[in-house]
């Protein structure tokens, strides 16, 4: 079985996530600069089966989309014509920034490992999937 990869997709960095190859676990797998994104995907899907990318769609709390919200549409764009064989999937990305800062409060980082950017990034990409897994089942 394929691996599932989410992407939490940002102006200057793209976290990303993936599960195990029986899509039961999420892990954070790195941060990119947004600028490498492809280059990365397309090293990492030489060694690895993504059998679909889910990536984080912004809205605002009512529900409308956000200013960055054309910016995944882009990335989407582009995904698709680099990787057409893979299905891209959108979800609901709203509160995953606050809740990958509290992870990291409750796993007891200190407040200057909290500060790095790349790493909330990663867990948000991480809190995608699994809500993209719990609404899977």
């Amino acid at each position: 079985m394929a691996r599932l990869m989410a992407i939490d997709y940002g102006k200057k960095r793209t976290g990303l996530a993936v599960t195990d190859p029986l899509q039961m676990i999420a892990t954070g797998l790195t941060t990119v600069a947004t600028h490498d994104l492809i280059p990365f995907l397309k090293k990492y899907l030489v060694t690895e089966p993504v059998e679909t990318i889910i990536i984080g769609e912004p809205k605002n709390l009512d529900g409308n989309a956000t200013d960055a919200t054309a910016l995944v549409t882009e990335c989407i764009r582009i995904i698709k014509k680099n990787f057409p064989e893979i299905p891209v999937v959108t979800v609901d990305e709203r509160f995953t920034s606050k809740m990958a800062f509290q992870a990291m409060i409750d796993s007891g980082l200190k407040k200057k490992d909290r500060r790095n950017k790349a790493l909330v990034d990663e867990i948000s990409a991480t809190i995608i999937l699994q809500e993209y897994l719990r609404n899977k089942i």
